[in-house]
């Protein structure tokens, strides 16, 4: 996806703000039940879709992609959006600290970069 000409900012109109809120574990998945419509979908939207067929945080998605983390944020909050993506919030967190499930998926997706 590197292989863009353009500068990475530019995939997002220059937004860096989105509609949902991503942290970095958040995992994301591909909407298997939407079609794609060649009308809305990016040439972006195709490769994380792609990407996300195996679940994925937004962090392993960037580093993949090799975006920036707010490019990235942004392109997902876009595809979620238009229900191309299932966003997986977390809601294992629990009295503020996250769960050892939570710590040890964050641990292994750093490990597999």
């Amino acid at each position: 996806m590197n292989d863009f000409r353009v500068r990475p900012y530019a995939l997002t109109g220059g937004r860096t703000r989105s509609s949902v809120t991503l942290d970095i574990e958040t995992i994301v998945t591909t909407n298997e039940q939407v079609t794609p419509n060649p009308l809305t979908d990016t040439a972006e939207h195709r490769t994380i879709s792609s990407l996300c067929r195996d679940p994925h945080s937004v962090a392993e998605v960037s580093a993949r992609l090799r975006l920036p983390l707010g490019v990235v944020r942004v392109l997902l909050a876009d595809m979620s959006d238009l229900s191309l993506i299932t966003v997986h919030h977390n809601d294992q967190i629990q009295d503020n600290r996250p769960s050892t499930a939570l710590l040890e998926r964050v641990l292994n997706g750093l490990r597999n970069l």
